[in-house]
């Protein structure tokens, strides 16, 4: 397990917008080299990969998930080992705790979105969105 830690979470109004980041205090994990993600779970749901990046800050290393593609945008900051999520248009459906997660690879795998990959793992923030 890795130090991650999640901030920017909280409480908006439909139609709102929150960027969530991801800083990691772990010395073996090695942020501008790994793949990074963004998973939510609403209470009796099961997780839900959201976004994916590749080491690389580029449009062509991200994928998203159907639920968020066109909403929620994911970012990395290599040099100061921030990851970002931003996320507009929020809807109450959105409602959940959200994670960030890096794996050992350099690229999002094909089936990224379930998380399989992902060896580190933050503690969560929690989004609330009111209708």
């Amino acid at each position: 397990q890795g130090e991650l830690a999640e901030s920017g979470g909280g409480l908006v109004p439909a139609g709102g917008s929150l960027n969530l980041s991801c800083t990691t205090y772990d010395r073996d994990l090695r942020f501008e080299a790994h793949t990074a993600g963004w998973f939510r779970q609403a209470p009796g749901k099961a997780r839900e990969g959201l976004a994916c990046i590749g080491w690389k800050d580029l449009p062509s290393y991200t994928h998203y998930s159907e639920s968020v593609k066109g909403r929620f945008t994911i970012a990395r900051d290599n040099t100061n080992n921030i990851l970002h999520l931003q996320m507009n248009s929020l809807e109450p459906e959105d409602t959940a705790t959200y994670t960030c997660a890096f794996s050992l690879y350099d690229t999002c795998a094909s089936s990224w979105s379930e998380g399989d990959e992902f060896r580190f793992w933050g503690q969560g923030t929690q989004v609330t969105v009111s209708s």
